[in-house]
């Protein structure tokens, strides 16, 4: 056959750049073109055929590729019927059959010196016993799509999803799939009773074709292949929720320049220090440059607006190192540049290997926890503009939904009292172990090891199978964008906290029924602060985490106060905001005034009992308040003291008690006691 090679020559005419030439010269690897009005141009010959619009305009010649990816789909016995006919073909287009021996005759009526094309078309239909149409057929095919048009076509004809269904019933079945989304799940039976309904309610009864039982549930599964129709309704959500279009991911170039924040319940029972379970929320930033987990907070289901300015305020301080953790996890171990930030922040001396990271935008949904005043005054106050994601469109902050998968797969289900996503995916026997602060110092530890591990969104374009860590990215990129960061200090730490507006009494600073009392505010009592839109009001920052202290901002001199509960030494341990309220509440019920002292003994009465481990709602608020508190570590000026538990009252380790036996009950004898 006369097939035309996959050549360009001189004289060929091309589309290129929305315009047709001719070719008038070739020269290596250099094509000169021509165009219509006379312009001529040299490009490359590879810049040409890679153009969008490049095409030969006397390319109906030209082979088609095979598929030979189809090819290799098929059965063996297709190709192999398909092969026989290319033998038949060829030989009758060049009297030989494809790769013959050398010194191969042809046969008797396929010589092409004696016979012509229809002859030898002739005597190849008689041969076979085909028609002659059949083989004109055939050789017009294999011409032009090669193997592939010898295919028998039966082979690869595509199953219509619908089948001779009427096309009126398969609108009612979508119509009615759809209507599936948001309803709880049910079977196939009841979809059907819903379709046949709806098609009688539009069409009348009878005038739609309905097919048998069988039939309708094929049918049925073949429509609703995608849509999760019989299976998880939250999954069944989540897939119709997914835009229409491509997803577009989220670049970024340098550490900082988009954080993604998020919070969610953490799959872990959590065990509170009296022994009861709780549920705890697990907010985390990540940035999406270099995947680092800047920081994490648990705490307690119901966290507080206040709860993402901290998460704010610990992305953005050293991690310290803690007792236990392994000296390859040290900052001066790792790929980051340790003697550059040690040179701007003594901290780094003893830093654990994550990076701190100023962000210059933060992603955020729609929760309540960060579409506050408070979270919105923390990021002015540390120049960071908010992004909020669109409703109901978790694509837009995909980076920290992969992240929580990532930590449930790699963190959460490794860690004793597991419970899955839902209650269907639980086992026999699951019991909480850790609490809170226990569960949070676990995950700090494990923030450094995800810092060190491979990601699959860092891998090298000039080495893809290699990926980069965390670290490893932030390190590059550092060096690339001459990034510096400037981290908090302990003032700035305490701009993020909440604030109250007081007036500085002769006995102190009074905030919900408690008095706060310092030497230092000798001069200042009774005195306006000289805030004329506050009416001479002190501003006070307070953590709701910690309510053993409370900062007064010094609007005379400068600097920060800090001012200590007056009732401290009543507690025995740290307390919270919840904890108080809880406490002043049970002193209002037991009809007593409610004064500052009554509420203090209240308190330590709580925490004392819920040392001893009773199941009561008042031992699951002391148990929420132990947790937040341990969990929480702020920094706070060095005029801050930090106050210690005494040893002497710290929580023993629990050890096995004493089993003693129930001695028989004596009616008399127990009414002789009470008398």
């Amino acid at each position: 056959m006369g097939v035309r090679r996959p050549v360009l020559r001189v004289g060929d005419r091309v589309v290129f750049d929305g315009d047709e030439h001719v070719v008038v010269g070739l020269s290596g690897t250099s094509v000169r073109l021509r165009a219509d009005s006379g312009a001529e141009q040299v490009v490359l010959a590879a810049h040409l055929m890679a153009a969008m619009d490049f095409t030969v305009l006397d390319a109906a010649s030209l082979p088609a590729v095979e598929p030979f990816g189809l090819l290799d789909m098929l059965p063996a016995d297709v190709v192999a019927a398909a092969q026989r006919w290319r033998e038949h073909v060829v030989e009758v287009d060049t009297g030989l059959p494809p790769n013959p021996v050398p010194g191969a005759r042809p046969r008797e009526g396929y010589d092409p010196a004696v016979t012509s094309l229809a002859q030898r078309q002739r005597a190849k239909a008689a041969e076979l016993g085909v028609s002659l149409r059949t083989i004109e057929a055939k050789r017009a095919r294999y011409a032009a799509q090669g193997l592939w048009g010898l295919v028998d076509q039966r082979v690869t004809r595509s199953v219509e999803m619908t089948g001779q269904s009427d096309p009126r019933l398969v609108e009612v079945i979508e119509e009615m799939l759809d209507a599936e989304t948001t309803q709880s799940t049910g079977t196939r039976s009841r979809l059907i009773r819903r379709v046949i309904k709806r098609v009688e309610e539009i069409h009348g009864p009878g005038v739609v074709p309905l097919p048998g039982r069988s039939a309708f549930y094929v049918l049925i599964d073949r429509l609703s292949v995608g849509r999760h129709t019989f299976g998880s309704a939250v999954t069944r959500r989540q897939l119709a929720n997914r835009p229409d279009g491509m997803f577009t991911p989220t670049f970024a170039m340098r550490p900082g320049e988009q954080v993604q924040i998020d919070s969610t319940p953490i799959d872990v029972m959590v065990l509170a220090e009296d022994g009861v379970p709780v549920r705890a929320d697990l907010t985390i930033a990540v940035d999406v440059a270099t995947r680092s987990l800047c920081a994490g907070v648990l705490r307690p289901v119901g966290t507080k607006a206040v709860d993402a300015s901290l998460l704010l305020a610990k992305m953005m301080v050293p991690e310290p190192m803690r007792p236990g953790w392994a000296a390859a996890m040290r900052m001066a171990s790792s790929v980051l540049p340790h003697q550059r930030l040690l040179s701007i922040d003594a901290r780094m001396r003893e830093a654990a290997a994550r990076p701190v990271i100023v962000p210059d935008q933060v992603v955020i949904d729609h929760g309540k926890v960060f579409v506050s005043e408070v979270f919105e005054r923390a990021c002015e106050r540390l120049g960071i503009s908010i992004q909020p994601a669109r409703k109901g469109t978790p694509t837009d902050k995909a980076v920290v939904e992969a992240t929580f998968t990532a930590i449930k797969t790699l963190f959460a289900q490794h860690v004793a009292g597991f419970k899955g996503a839902n209650p269907t995916l639980r086992g026999r026997g699951v019991e909480a172990v850790w609490t809170i602060g226990e569960l949070q110092d676990l995950f700090d530890e494990w923030v450094i090891y995800w810092q060190h591990r491979g990601h699959d969104a860092l891998r090298d374009p000039a080495a893809p199978r290699r990926k980069l860590s965390p670290n490893e990215k932030y390190a590059a990129l550092v060096a690339a964008a001459g990034y510096l960061p400037i981290t908090l200090s302990g003032t700035d730490y305490l701009e993020l906290l909440p604030v109250k507006w007081r007036q500085i009494n002769d006995y102190g600073i009074r905030i919900d029924n408690r008095v706060y009392d310092s030497p230092e505010l000798g001069r200042y009592r009774r005195q306006p602060s000289g805030l004329a839109v506050k009416r001479g009001l002190w501003e006070v920052h307070y953590d709701p985490y910690d309510l053993s202290r409370v900062f007064v901002r010094n609007h005379h001199d400068g600097g920060w106060i800090t001012v200590a509960w007056t009732h401290l030494p009543m507690v025995a341990a740290p307390f919270a905001d919840f904890t108080w309220r809880h406490a002043r509440r049970l002193v209002a019920e037991s009809g007593r005034d409610v004064t500052e002292t009554e509420i203090a003994r209240a308190l330590d009465d709580l925490l004392t009992r819920a040392e001893h481990g009773p199941d009561t709602t008042s031992h699951k608020i002391a148990a929420r308040t132990r947790a937040a508190t341990s969990a929480h570590r702020k920094t706070t000026p060095e005029s801050a003291t930090e106050i210690e538990e005494p040893a002497a009252q710290r929580q023993p380790k629990s050890e096995t008690a004493e089993v003693v036996a129930f001695g028989v009950f004596d009616a008399d004898a127990e009414a002789e006691r009470w008398i």
